[in-house]
């Protein structure tokens, strides 16, 4: 007997309308980030974790902080600093002495959405604490391994590498991350009604949880039964066999890379009410997916940006 957690099923119009519904509520709050905003989607549809890089004051911490609400889920937020330890974020096992033995106590890790505001604010050794359970869903402490609830979704915030008081996360951990997105500036009318409008704070405080945890569950098992033709998945490896020959690339792209754009790109088909995975779904994700994940021999930091558009480039679409 299969799996009901596996199994592929069809979106129903009522999840239709949740979805878009939750999507519109998110982009009353973030303003003229639309495109931010149902990446972002993607990346919860998928079951993939998202990092938002950008300059301090774009708000980063308000698009988390809406899609927790929007989802009505459990939520933390830790705000990392040089000081935060592992255990503040996984959890320590405390000894009692009535019952003389050790008792683990989850650290807030233990939710179904964790900001991590400013990620590579903290040292390495607390920047992979997060590392299993991004990729397992666990934490293992003094050799017990914990499962975390399900779903479980970081949304992880970080300042450019290059302002002071910043850890660069290592390639491992950078592989754990879906997408990453980078908002901006907003336009001169998103701006002025941002100014002009009600304080985010309040906005997020009013904010309605308009998809549960067994409607996500429903959306991404959805997520399986999109297809992706022959021919797509033809596409998806040429870009990956292209990013391991680029000039200019130390280390191409892994097959789990592969995977997740695969995956992705189904979740923005169903995002867009369609069964099949397009060319343009793949071109779209691909440099949110790539630019975080080639290794590139110039340290600049848009160099991944700028070699995933240019193996965008070198692919054609047959």
């Amino acid at each position: 007997m299969s799996d009901p957690s596996t199994t592929p099923v069809m979106l129903t119009d009522r999840h239709r309308e949740a979805l878009s519904s939750a999507q519109a509520q998110v982009n009353r709050v973030v303003l003229g980030k639309q495109t931010a905003v149902a990446m972002s989607f993607v990346a919860l549809l998928a079951d993939g974790h998202i990092l938002i890089e950008d300059l301090p004051g774009l708000g980063k911490t308000t698009l988390a902080h809406a899609i927790a609400a929007t989802v009505g889920l459990d939520f933390q937020r830790v705000q990392f600093t040089s000081d935060l330890l592992p255990s503040d974020v996984v959890g320590v096992s405390v000894y009692d002495g009535g019952a003389r033995r050790f008792e683990f106590h989850g650290g807030p890790v233990f939710t179904n959405v964790l900001l991590a505001d400013e990620i590579n604010r903290a040292p390495p050794r607390t920047q992979s604490a997060l590392l299993e359970a991004m990729a397992e869903h666990q934490v293992t402490v003094d050799g017990v391994t914990h499962a975390l609830p399900d779903p479980f979704f970081v949304i992880a915030t970080q300042n450019p590498v290059d302002l002071s008081g910043t850890y660069p996360l290592p390639d491992s951990q950078l592989d754990r991350f879906l997408l990453r997105l980078n908002l901006g500036y907003p336009d001169r009318d998103a701006e002025r009604a941002l100014l002009a409008g009600e304080e985010r704070r309040a906005l997020i405080a009013g904010m309605m949880p308009l998809i549960g945890a067994d409607e996500l569950l429903h959306l991404r098992r959805a997520v399986l039964a999109v297809h992706a033709s022959p021919a797509l998945i033809d596409y998806v490896q040429a870009l990956l066999t292209r990013s391991r020959q680029h000039p200019g690339v130390r280390v191409g792209l892994s097959p789990r890379a592969g995977l997740a754009l695969l995956r992705a790109a189904r979740a923005l088909a169903l995002l867009q009410g369609r069964d099949h995975a397009l060319p343009d779904d793949v071109q779209t994700l691909f440099p949110l997916i790539a630019s975080h994940r080639l290794v590139a021999d110039s340290d600049a930091a848009a160099a991944g940006s700028a070699i995933a558009d240019a193996i965008l480039q070198a692919v054609p679409v047959d």
